[in-house]
């Protein structure tokens, strides 16, 4: 037999306690069609609940107030670059003398965080981009960090702002943000050129150009540099394209040609040289600077 139709109202994730409001007994909750995300929580969509935002969603109805989404949960909420985290769990912070969620499938903080450093996002409570960046600093380690403190310029942030957070942290990792805080850049384009450019000054060289634009002699453009050392004309370019366009590789092959006619040094990074970067990044960045 098939089970009762359920009113409107329980088309979205809901508290199994509002049952009682419309009369509906909890055994009706135990069916096959309903499924329970949380504990306490029942949903009945098709919806499978596969990204961040659909769990937070679910998560909703068992939030009380001063329960906001933090630390990697709010990062990837905010569509900020951090590496993957394993698992599903989501991270829930209280603000004092709110209590934490203990419960199966969450990761419970208790901050101390003002007013302005928790908005909405949609329908969302959620830490504030620069508070979220602060909480990355217990897990992530510098280059990541600073990857995600540019990505946060990109999008409204300020250095002040994340200057501010990092000489007033005192949870593990202030270390770690106020060595960031100090080399984040704005004009980065993506995470992982933030990530080289940062290998590269933390291993002692000279903090390279940005977006620097290559012209001959006579004016005529040549390309657009991720990083440029135009004193030494060394260039370093992340490139983490798959170049299975053969027309997309003939285009680069003729830049790469370009470059190097204007008697300049293109050292190419790729995904793997990130896993020995003195060796396969630092080293040849320093040879050819010192050429």
């Amino acid at each position: 037999m098939q089970p009762r139709p359920l009113p409107a109202e329980f088309d979205r994730p809901f508290h199994i306690r509002d049952a009682d409001r419309f009369g509906i007994p909890r055994r009706r909750f135990s069916a096959t069609d309903v499924r329970a995300p949380f504990h306490g929580v029942r949903h009945t969509g098709a919806d499978p609940l596969e990204t961040v935002a659909d769990r937070c969603r679910a998560y909703l109805p068992r939030m009380n107030g001063g329960q906001f989404f933090s630390h990697a949960t709010s990062a990837a909420l905010w569509g900020m670059p951090i590496p993957p985290t394993p698992g599903t769990a989501l991270h829930i912070s209280a603000v004092p003398p709110a209590r934490e969620p203990r419960t199966r499938d969450v990761i419970g903080h208790r901050l101390a965080l003002c007013g302005d450093e928790i908005t909405l996002l949609g329908d969302l409570p959620v830490a504030s981009r620069v508070a979220t960046w602060a909480q990355l600093g217990e897990s992530l380690g510098v280059e990541d960090l600073v990857a995600a403190g540019d990505w946060i310029l990109s999008h409204g942030g300020s250095r002040a702002e994340l200057d501010s957070v990092a000489l007033t942290a005192r949870r593990r990792g202030a270390i770690a943000l106020r060595e960031a805080a100090a080399l984040v850049r704005p004009g980065s384009e993506s995470p992982r050129e933030s990530i080289v450019r940062s290998i590269l000054v933390r291993a002692g060289l000279p903090e390279p150009e940005l977006n620097w634009t290559l012209r001959t002699h006579t004016g005529t453009f040549v390309a657009r540099l991720d990083m440029a050392y135009p004193q030494h004309r060394v260039a370093v370019e992340y490139d983490g394209r798959q170049h299975a366009d053969p027309e997309q590789f003939r285009r680069d092959a003729d830049r790469w040609r370009a470059i190097a006619e204007e008697g300049w040094t293109l050292i190419r990074v790729v995904a793997h040289h990130l896993t020995a970067p003195q060796h396969d990044i630092v080293g040849p960045v320093r040879r050819a600077l010192a050429r």
